[in-house]
């Protein structure tokens, strides 16, 4: 279904606005052409990404107190790309979910600026949404995976296999991963719309090019929270002492379900 087809057209940014208060993974915030702000397109040029991929050696070695030399590229480019795509897919879940309309995302009206370490800001202008009123999360998750997964996401992830020679396997992988890390900050933060996001991600998961590569898990029936099992790592496992991740297909499963259960607990 052409995202179009969900309803009307509306003003992207009191759902944005909504998605933004779950935190700074959610935010995108209206551009106001500063001179710093980069178009978000140079995301696509090797040595663009190749700059980021050096700020994510830097910070790590400054975090673990490694040596640059123990951290390689492809590990660290597979860790900048999951961070990228949790920036670009968690606000139109959460703006779906919390505020009931899909933002359309146009690289051509949206833009980012470097920063040391944390979320990479970015910025927007003149971006619409479509009301998912009236519409299943298999109509939404299908709008979700043509315009934000397959039309923003997807060029980057092949501008990071390219350069860096990172399975495509892993990439997709690190996609589902921040689809899942989302729909559980949103399940935390706002409970009442945490069905409304997981039912989504499973849809998305289900469909090409997501399909095979994670799953949702639902351990307590009684509670609304869901989290997600990959069929791969993101490769964070290759840093000295950085173990696995807890969706990460090599986490022992009496490990991940004691995960769980704290986060069950809190």
């Amino acid at each position: 279904m052409p995202p179009d087809q969900l309803g009307p057209e509306v003003d992207a940014g009191p759902v944005l606005r909504a998605a933004a208060r779950i935190g700074p993974y959610f935010a995108w915030e209206p551009g106001d052409g500063g001179p710093d702000w980069r178009p978000l397109r140079e995301l696509l040029d090797a040595e663009v990404i190749a700059e980021r991929v050096a700020a994510g050696r830097r910070a790590l070695a400054r975090m673990s107190g490694l040596g640059i030399e123990d951290l390689g590229e492809r590990v660290v480019a597979s860790i900048v790309f999951l961070g990228l795509a949790s920036r670009l897919l968690s606000p139109p879940l959460a703006a779906v979910a919390v505020g009931g309309a899909l933002p359309l995302p146009d690289a051509r009206r949206m833009w980012w600026r470097p920063v040391d370490g944390g979320p990479i800001p970015i910025a927007y202008r003149g971006l619409v949404a479509v009301d998912r009123a009236g519409h299943d999360a298999a109509a939404v998750a299908d709008a979700l995976t043509r315009t934000a997964i397959r039309g923003l996401v997807e060029p980057v992830l092949d501008a990071f296999r390219d350069r860096f020679g990172v399975s495509p396997h892993v990439l997709w992988g690190n996609v589902s991963s921040a689809l899942g890390g989302a729909a559980g900050m949103i399940a935390d933060a706002m409970p009442g719309h945490a069905e409304a996001a997981a039912a989504v991600v499973e849809r998305a998961l289900a469909l090409p090019p997501l399909r095979g590569t994670a799953t949702l898990a639902r351990p307590d029936p009684g509670r609304a929270r869901w989290f997600l099992v990959r069929r791969n790592c993101c490769l964070y496992y290759r840093i000295p002492g950085g173990g696995t991740c807890g969706d990460c297909v090599l986490t022992p499963e009496p490990i991940r379900r004691r995960q769980w259960q704290a986060v069950l607990n809190r």
